[in-house]
């Protein structure tokens, strides 16, 4: 036991404490998913796994599986950063700064995902296939488990300070983002798997808030922050905190209900693990008159006692519980009395101590709940003494059962308020799911309208392309005419001109013929006329010479 646990709170009353933590939504997801707080919230990041009444019992009160601390030391984390960053000069980068270059579409990684502009990004992944992206969501996966080593993890808060750093991502850029792209940052940035699960759907609205820090992370919770208006310093930081789920001294989260690892303020509202409270001495002892056990809130500084607390969450719950589950009740008990001075506060912690002891030497959980029950009816049906032994007088007696009066009053008022705020939450969630299912009425609408845009585009493409076939078979018919057409030309060009071939090689036989004819015939004229003049053996006449020439010439042209 943490020695803080033995601190006195004296200065405060002790009011009764609130009823068992109850859920706050029914159930959206698997408790397989891992969620951490963001790296910001009080601390370095931290994973949480959550399930109502977790299975590993813990051994000691520093391993409750509520508020242990499974990633590296900080300081650690930061001298392996800056070696990295001496190794590698490549990937500094100023905190505020956006690059401006992106890699190949091919090659687009995580890093480009937190550090490029967002509207590049979107651009980019519009063009992605929906298999790539999954392989982007089962790297960030990989690195939030943080299972496969210390550079993996490295990795992961390398990334995260990369988008803690960003200044350029307000409400007005993300909402540019691809979907896809706001998924990944707002799960690097919070460190919750569930933001990657293909069952999870959020609206773009309800991602862009939680990354903002204006809605809660639990996605089973998702409430507006601060929750039911919080003016608490806690609250009012806006880091992310919601005193409707979270510790306020871890920042964490889980789905523990009907538990004593939970305990609730009910002054202010704001939750605390048990294990948180003690080990930094949020429980301690009372003022040294009662000498009982006191729960001091840290978001309000209000006392609150233990003791009732505790008799009501087992006399509610305990008959809900497992063997398992009553094994982690009744050790939580134990250790939160460890210190008590008050005589009913030590025998609870040593009927708890002897219970556990049974229980694991193999006694069964129906005798184990009916003596702890029976433990705290006896405890009420004890007479009423006074500090000498003796018998209460009467009027302290009628004034003790109105005090009990007043305090099941309160605790009625109490219940009463824990309805309206479940009341007004529920409202608050159904309108919630009213806008997502406007939202989702818009984009179906707008899916529609797109679709029959569609639609009829491919109709008239249709139409055109059925066109243009009517259009293709009309020119290939014209073209086959045109073909047979410019066929016939040519057999009747070809047939013209082996006519004419004929007719000219007549025409010249023809002409040969005729010339032949008239050169015999001359030739016989020329005969007769040498004849004719060499009987006559006078001188030739120059007229007849010069016909003779000509008709010479002529022969020998011939």
């Amino acid at each position: 036991m943490d020695s803080s646990s033995g601190s006195h709170f004296n200065n405060q009353p002790s009011p009764k404490m609130m009823p068992p933590r109850q859920q706050v939504k029914s159930g959206v997801l698997h408790t397989s998913l891992s969620l951490v707080p963001p790296p910001d919230a009080f601390g370095s990041p931290n994973v949480q796994e959550r399930g109502p009444n977790s299975d590993q019992v813990r051994e000691s009160p520093t391993e409750s599986a509520s508020s242990r601390d499974t990633w590296p030391d900080p300081l650690i984390v930061s001298k392996q950063m800056e070696r990295e960053k001496q190794k590698e000069p490549e990937n500094n980068f100023a905190e505020n700064s956006v690059t401006r270059h992106i890699s190949r579409l091919d090659k687009m990684s995580l890093r480009d995902i937190c550090s490029e502009r967002v509207d590049i990004i979107a651009e980019k992944m519009h063009h992605l296939p929906y298999e790539f992206l999954d392989n982007l969501k089962n790297q960030l996966r990989v690195l939030i488990e943080g299972t496969s080593g210390d550079q993996i993890k490295e990795e992961y808060i390398f990334l995260q300070k990369m988008v803690m750093g960003r200044g350029d991502l307000t409400e007005k850029v993300l909402t540019m983002a691809h979907r896809g792209q706001l998924e990944l940052l707002v799960a690097v940035k919070t460190g919750i798997q569930a933001f990657l699960h293909p069952t999870v759907s959020l609206s773009q609205a309800s991602l862009i808030e939680i990354f903002l820090y204006k809605r809660c992370r639990n996605i089973a919770c998702g409430s507006q922050i601060p929750a039911d208006d919080c003016t608490c310093e806690i609250c009012s930081k806006r880091n992310g905190f919601c005193n409707l789920c979270m510790c306020v001294i871890c920042t964490k989260f889980d789905f523990e209900v009907n538990t004593c690892r939970w305990i609730g303020c009910d002054a202010c509202s704001h939750w605390t693990h048990t294990d948180c409270a003690i080990r930094n001495g949020q429980i301690g002892v009372g003022p040294v008159k009662s000498g009982g056990m006191l729960f001091r809130c840290r978001a309000c500084m209000r006392t609150s006692e233990l003791f009732g607390w505790v008799k009501d969450v087992f006399n509610q719950c305990a008959p809900l519980w497992d063997r398992e589950s009553l094994i982690k009740e009744l050790d939580c008990v134990r250790r939160i009395f460890h210190r008590s001075n008050e005589n009913r506060g030590r025998n609870l912690y040593l009927k708890c101590e002897e219970l556990v002891e049974k229980l694991k030497s193999g006694s069964t959980e129906a005798v184990a709940c009916k003596a702890i029950l029976s433990f705290f009816q006896e405890g009420e049906m004890e007479t009423p003494k006074t500090e000498e032994g003796g018998v209460m007088a009467p009027q302290e007696a009628f004034n003790r059962i109105a005090d009990v009066v007043h305090e099941a009053i309160k605790k009625m008022e109490m219940v009463e308020n824990e309805k309206a705020r479940m009341v007004k939450k529920a409202r608050l969630a159904l309108e919630a799911c009213d806008e997502d299912l406007k939202d989702k009425n818009r984009e179906l609408a707008a899916l529609n309208l797109e679709r029959q845009k569609k639609k009829q585009q491919v109709d008239e493409l249709q139409s055109i392309v059925r066109l243009k076939q009517a259009e293709a078979e009309m020119f290939d018919l014209k073209a086959s005419e045109a073909r047979r057409e410019a066929e016939r030309l040519q057999r009747i060009s070809l047939a013209n001109a082996q006519k004419e071939d004929d007719y000219a090689s007549r025409y010249l036989k023809q002409r040969l013929h005729e010339a032949e004819a008239e050169k015999q015939y001359l030739f016989q004229k020329i005969r007769l006329q040498e004849e004719g003049s060499s009987r006559d053996t006078g001188p030739a006449e120059p007229s007849q010479m010069i016909m003779y020439n000509k008709i010479q010439d002529l022969l020998k042209k011939i």
